[in-house]
């Protein structure tokens, strides 16, 4: 694996009183080795959501038309992201804490920002982000709240830009 580039690597969380972040195996994944995830400063805005919230984000690839992920998305925005309606209420009410980790220790899984580190971490700093749409809308990101999230997720997968699918598993049921 590759060793994350930069000072720091990102945790968001619900819960504001984390000391250390020990490896684990995630209930998504059980045949991963024990780790702790972190996400690098550029994919940081796919957590700027309460931890459960299904979402789909996209964002054009650096070598893409940018035009056409314009004209498809309907967007002057560098990216968009959508969750459910629903979840409008949690996303005006949640705060949620940026843990800023030493990125020495971390390696880059791949492309998507993510990395592991397989010892204990101890964060540097912690910080608040009790305005979720805000984040969003001071970065620059057009967030979206959809009835469904089923047609923003087959649009995302048609591979013209790059994009991330979040806790499909809570969404609404495909109509």
């Amino acid at each position: 694996m590759i060793p994350v580039d930069g000072a720091v690597v990102h945790h968001f969380s619900e819960d504001p009183s984390i000391r250390e972040f020990v490896p684990h195996v995630p209930a998504t994944n059980p045949d991963h080795r024990p780790a702790v995830w972190a996400i690098d400063a550029e994919h940081a805005p796919l957590y700027w959501f309460p931890r459960d919230c299904p979402r789909v984000t996209v964002w054009p690839r650096p070598t893409d038309d940018r035009n056409t992920f314009r004209r498809v998305w309907s967007t002057t925005a560098s990216r968009v992201h959508v969750t459910e309606s629903g979840w409008l209420d949690r996303m005006r009410t949640t705060t949620i804490y940026r843990y800023d980790l030493p990125a020495a220790g971390f390696a880059l899984l791949d492309a998507s920002g993510q990395s592991i580190a397989e010892t204990t971490v101890t964060p540097v700093n912690v910080v608040a982000i009790p305005d979720l749409l805000a984040a969003h809308a001071v970065a620059g990101i057009e967030l979206r709240f959809a009835s469904t999230l089923w047609p923003t997720h087959d649009l995302a997968v048609s591979n013209d830009w790059d994009f991330s699918i979040v806790r499909m598993a809570n969404a609404l049921p495909r109509p």
